[in-house]
């Protein structure tokens, strides 16, 4: 039965949605099916990639209560804690903000290549956030590689050039990339459950609260928020803070239910997944379904989604003990940054060598393409799972 120290399928689910990730960002969908992908701005509704990201994002919201109470019941303090979530969130929101102007270099005013420059922004992340083990005995190696990690970073940034008039051509925010809307909907939802700790009443008052603001923000009545939206305009627009809360309500709920009460618990995530199913489709009659749009009725299918894949999920690993089918995706779900992350530097040495490595994107057969890029995401979980036996690993 279920250990509450751990509840295997949140690290499953996290690792199934990272894999997901991968193989829907590795995707030519050019020539792969239209469903497999992102739907455009202005269509009203979704593909599997318009899934992905939100149930990650649940699921970073499912493990809170299970992280935050051992670190209470271990004796933090507040101020520990508070230090925690800021640091934590800061961290994912700059590598977030790093990735985003990968892209944005002029290799001519910069100096560097688009490609030497993320490589190098890449090994600066590793150098600057790896979990070093015996960590006490070599403080000072450990020490002077974040310190490399940190000069790397302020050479960049202070290299950096995109010949863009946005911000006089330096670093941009924008939408902060992934990492650092995760960070963002971290930071929101953290301190949501330290105010209000296991009361599910108090948690969904705040994912109301963010509906609403999310509701609001679409019908354009926040103009008044206008001039903190440069740095604000991820909670202000609500969206990401209410998936994640929802993700919130599911841990508490996994939490507080008995594990030899397991049928409570899958008749209430089916009654809420249905619950948020229907009341998208609801919201649908005022908002399109958008991802881009990050609209209401997009976060709350998304979420009834989220809620039915995850106890299924649970079902089967926690309640039934059937685990080993999943085991391959557990170290994806435990290394999360370091899946997402590690990816990329090879992509980035593959367009630097010129060769082209990954052939099956050229082809002109959906299923060839479909299957490269899912061999791509299993093989990059397997890459996590080498760094971790060499001790690179990012924990934040």
């Amino acid at each position: 039965m279920t250990n509450y120290n751990r509840i295997s399928s949140i690290d499953i689910m996290r690792g199934l949605t990272l894999v997901l990730m991968l193989f829907v960002n590795d995707l030519n969908m050019n020539v792969a099916p239209a469903w497999l992908g992102h739907r455009p701005a202005e269509f009203d509704g979704m593909g599997l990639a318009d899934w992905v990201f939100p149930g990650f994002l649940f699921i970073v919201g499912m493990a809170i209560p299970f992280a935050f109470s051992k670190r209470f019941s271990a004796g933090q303090s507040l101020y520990d804690i508070s230090r925690h979530i800021l640091t934590r969130s800061l961290s994912l929101i700059i590598i977030g903000v790093l990735m985003l102007n990968t892209g944005r270099v002029d290799p001519e005013l910069t100096g560097i290549s688009k490609n030497l420059w993320a490589l190098l922004m890449y090994v600066a992340v590793f150098l600057f956030w790896n979990d070093y083990p015996d960590k006490e005995n070599k403080f000072f190696t450990i020490t002077g590689l974040k310190f490399t990690g940190l000069a790397i970073f302020a050479f960049l940034v202070l290299k950096f050039r995109s010949g863009q008039p946005e911000n006089n051509g330096s670093l941009i925010t924008g939408w902060w990339g992934i990492l650092g809307l995760i960070g963002w909907g971290y930071l929101v939802s953290a301190f949501a459950y330290v105010l209000c700790r296991d009361s599910l009443l108090k948690t969904s008052l705040f994912a109301l609260f963010f509906l609403i603001m999310n509701m609001f923000s679409d019908w354009k009545l926040l103009g008044f928020l206008d001039p903190v939206k440069p740095i604000l305009g991820i909670i202000i627009d609500g969206n990401v803070p209410f998936i994640v809360l929802s993700g919130l309500i599911g841990g508490l709920l996994i939490k507080k239910i008995p594990g030899k009460e397991f049928k409570k618990a899958i008749l209430v995530f089916i009654g809420l997944g249905l619950a948020y199913l229907i009341a998208g489709f609801v919201l649908r009659t005022w908002f399109i379904i958008s991802k881009i749009q990050a609209t209401p009725s997009w976060a709350m299918i998304c979420n009834g989604i989220s809620f039915l894949v995850f106890i299924l999920l649970y079902w089967i690993v926690d309640v039934r003990n059937r685990i080993k089918w999943a085991s391959f995706f557990q170290p994806a779900g435990e290394n999360s940054l370091t899946t997402y992350i590690a990816p990329d530097i090879l992509y980035y040495l593959i367009w630097s060598s010129g060769v082209p490595f990954l052939i099956y994107k050229q082809s002109q057969e959906p299923i060839i393409v479909i299957a490269g890029s899912l061999v791509w995401a299993l093989l990059m979980v397997g890459l996590t799972v080498m760094l971790s036996r060499l001790n690179i690993r990012l924990r934040i």
